[in-house]
């Protein structure tokens, strides 16, 4: 639970689908009306989180599994009326915490390159970046994407994929290290 009493994060379920799509429609400086279908696809086939104010959904976040270890987070949005008010921070929070306690190490996520130079999506990087996840890549076109819509591609560590307490020790000194 955060936020007021009325407010809950939980699971979602492929019921959920219509809502997560509703949101999205609400968003069209954001979600063309394909992408508003692949929300609803998406809603179905993978799981879904989403917040809820008196029982109706008013955010939600679309997770794919990428394995045991990684994890990515297809797309988010809150209600038009409700951005701004620390929903979609609780929410990812909350969908981090999960994926994190579930043994995910990384997750990732797509948005808009900043070089597009589209004002919405600037404040859409700035959230994601805001919470920790960092830009690895810009690809364009992306596959499914249009060209002239470059990617960025942001990721976030949920835990040490490297080193660890085995290798803590094992430190590698120049005169260790192998020929190249």
């Amino acid at each position: 639970m955060t936020g007021s009493s009325a407010r809950r994060v939980r699971a979602g379920t492929a019921g959920d689908a219509a809502a997560c799509a509703d949101i999205a429609t609400g968003l069209l400086d954001f979600f063309t009306p394909a992408a508003v279908e692949k929300i609803r696809a998406d809603a179905t086939a993978h799981r879904p989180w989403v917040v809820t104010e008196g029982g109706r959904v008013v955010a939600f976040a679309l997770v794919e599994r990428r394995g045991r270890r990684a994890a990515e987070i297809l797309s988010a949005a809150t209600e038009a009326s409700r951005r701004g008010r620390g929903i979609g921070t609780a929410l990812v929070e909350h969908v981090l915490d999960d994926l994190r306690r579930a043994g995910t190490l990384l997750v990732e996520v797509k948005t808009l390159a900043p070089a597009a130079g589209y004002a919405p999506y600037d404040a859409t990087y700035r959230f994601w970046t805001a919470r920790g996840f960092v830009h690895v890549d810009t690809i364009d076109p992306l596959p499914g994407w249009e060209p002239g819509n470059p990617a960025a591609v942001l990721v976030a560590a949920l835990a040490a994929t490297v080193g660890g307490p085995h290798r803590a020790t094992q430190r590698v000194t120049p005169k260790q290290a192998p020929p190249e």
